[in-house]
């Protein structure tokens, strides 16, 4: 890992940590659960939570963005107050919205996330995966996007706050055996799209 990207890393990582954390009581705006009785084949009846986000079933899809010419890597670098460093250096991702493809959706979240696009056609479907299928069923695809360019600046939305950090592939998969990529959708991606990378 080159020394002055690593340092740039952990400028972006200082400035969006967490430094107070304050529970409310306030009426939860995005997370919902249905309950349910389920029958299953053998005639028992087994009761079930189903976790909604934004009163859907939280599908998303996760980018592996390749830039053109340099072939260099977009990561995502934004606060997630739960967790141990209550930020988190991630592939760039975003829920699929109703009526959306995976496509299109990837492209709207990469722009959002950070001004770079893509054509449809140098897009690679890597597979999906159920993110806790014992209560959501959120199934989430990832894809390669590959040539993308820049375009614009960010369109975050309210309350959104991302960096998004430039390094080769090797280095990304650098920082996930360093502990600083620790998503389980980042880990899933990058390994599949070890195939298709140019080194």
């Amino acid at each position: 890992m080159r020394k002055e990207k690593l340092e740039e890393l952990k400028e972006y990582m200082q400035e969006l940590k967490s430094i107070n954390i304050t529970k409310t009581n306030d009426k939860p705006r995005f997370l919902s659960i249905d309950t349910y009785n389920c029958t299953i084949n053998n005639g028992k009846t087994i009761k079930r939570e189903k976790l909604l986000k934004n009163k859907n079933d939280g599908s998303a899809v996760v980018i592996v963005p390749i830039i053109k010419d340099t072939n260099e890597i977009i990561l995502a670098v934004e606060p997630r107050v739960f967790t141990t460093d209550s930020v988190a250096v991630n592939l760039p991702a975003g829920y699929i919205e109703e009526g959306e493809g995976i496509v299109e959706a990837a492209g709207r979240e990469l722009l959002e996330e950070t001004g770079y696009t893509f054509s449809d056609n140098n897009v690679i479907n890597l597979g999906e995966y159920y993110q806790d299928q014992g209560c959501s069923a959120a199934l989430n695809k990832y894809l390669l996007a590959r040539n993308c360019i820049k375009i614009s600046s960010q369109k975050l939305d309210d309350g959104e706050f991302i960096k998004y950090f430039i390094c080769h592939y090797e280095e990304a998969l650098e920082l996930m055996h360093m502990g600083y990529i620790k998503d389980a959708n980042s880990f899933i991606a990058l390994e599949s799209a070890k195939q298709y990378i140019r080194r």
